[in-house]
Order: structure tokens, then C-alpha cells, then sequence
């Protein structure tokens, strides 16, 4: 299913991963192959790189992730589930709950449904639009400080990835409507 979606390991740097952790993506790789982790479940890999090796938690979920995709486990945009999930953040000169209601705005216009759920008052408010084929949009808002907020959009529980780089191009699209 090629999709020109990016894996986990894109996007940051293996110097980023070696000031984090102590080591290179592929000195993690290749003591996760020597383990045979290649056979282990998600839970039981992350667990082995956080509570064995003393990765963080948030870096041992990355490397957990981006070996899967690296050894052909888990495809980009898979989730543990077998599911597929497309996310997109931005930053807006916004407060959170501002952001959040303009970005559930533009996602009701565009899908034509009222969100299952919104939370404007929680620190980092959401909003969930249930769609009729199962699937989902989630929208989120985080405060960044000075007045700005990130907002993000997650399209989840695609049967398939096909439809990843293309439903991250409109998600795109519409983050760009806010703020």
C-alpha cells in the first residue's frame, strides 16, 4: 500500500534521538533485532526500551514506532490496532479555546456534522466528529503561551492507508482556514 506519507523516524533528527536517549536510531535498531523484538508486541518493545534501558517514556513510544515501520511491522499512519490514523498541527495566534471553536467550525462546515463532543473549557479543549463510515476527526487545541495555541486535526480509524496523504493534504487545508 505505498503512500507517500512519511514514517516515524522523518521529521526528527537521529542527533535529536541520540541527546534524548543516549544513542542512534540504528544502535536502538540493533539491539532491538539482538533481542529478537522484531517478534515482540508494541507494548512489551516500549516497555523494554523505558523500564530496561531508561528511555523516556514519550522517546521509547517513538522508537518503538518508527523501528515497526523500519522493519516492516507497522506501516506509516498505522496505529497498534491495525487501524490508520492522519494528524496535522499548526501554530495560531489564538487561545486555546478560541482556536478550538473556529477549528470545529470550519470541520462542521466541511463534513456537515456537529461534533459528538466539545470541550472548550478543559486546558487543552477538543472536539470529536463521528463519522458514518466508523471513522473519526478530532480536533485539539494546546496552549503554547503569548496568546498562541497549536491545533492539531486527527482523521482515525481507517480500515487502510490508502487515503493517508490525501486526507492529510484537506486536514492541511482546513488548519489553514483558522486563525
Amino acid at each position: 500500500m505505498g503512500t507517500s506519507v512519511g514514517g516515524s523516524a522523518e521529521g526528527i533528527s537521529d542527533d535529536a534521538v541520540v541527546e534524548a536517549t543516549g544513542r542512534a536510531r540504528s544502535e536502538w535498531y540493533s539491539m532491538l533485532d539482538d533481542a529478537d523484538a522484531a517478534t515482540w508486541r508494541h507494548k512489551d518493545i516500549a516497555t523494554w526500551l523505558s523500564d530496561e534501558q531508561g528511555v523516556d517514556a514519550w522517546w521509547a513510544q517513538h522508537l518503538t514506532v518508527a523501528y515497526e515501520q523500519a522493519r516492516g511491522i507497522r506501516e506509516p499512519g498505522q496505529r497498534q490496532d491495525g487501524t490508520f490514523e492522519a494528524s496535522v498541527s499548526r501554530t495560531v495566534a489564538l487561545d486555546p479555546a478560541d482556536a478550538l471553536q473556529a477549528l470545529a467550525a470550519v470541520v462542521a462546515a466541511e463534513l456537515d456534522v456537529e461534533p459528538l463532543a466539545l470541550n472548550l473549557t478543559a486546558k487543552h479543549p477538543t472536539a470529536r466528529f463521528p463519522l458514518d463510515s466508523g471513522e473519526f476527526v478530532l480536533a485539539s487545541a494546546s496552549p503554547l503561551g503569548d496568546g498562541r495555541s497549536s491545533i492539531g486535526l486527527t482523521w482515525g480509524r481507517m480500515t487502510d492507508g490508502t487515503r493517508l496523504a490525501e486526507i492529510k493534504t484537506e486536514l492541511r487545508e482546513w488548519l489553514q482556514s483558522v486563525g
